[in-house]
């Protein structure tokens, strides 16, 4: 059970740095977006290894769905925050 609330958590955290990401990439801030591009890209693959490695067949499929559903919500909380643009 540990292991599915960390992968939502991280599913948050992943889809959040997503959307800032997109964000800085429309405002043309290449160096912010690069990074957050890089810390995405690290995040997921990371969790995709730990859940393709570590879990048995049947509890994968269930991390799977509980890290979407953590990047749903990180979406939600990406489009809500301000990122201090004057926009």
């Amino acid at each position: 059970m540990n292991n599915l609330i960390i992968f939502f958590l991280v599913g948050v955290l992943e889809d959040f740095l997503f959307t800032l990401n997109v964000r800085f990439v429309a405002e043309g801030k290449a160096i912010p977006a690069a990074i957050f591009s890089f810390l995405t890209t690290v995040t997921g693959m990371l969790v995709l290894y730990n859940i393709f490695v570590q879990l048995e067949s049947q509890r994968s499929m269930l991390a799977i769905i509980t890290y979407a559903l953590g990047i749903g919500v990180g979406a939600m909380i990406g489009v809500k925050v301000k990122t201090g643009s004057k926009n």
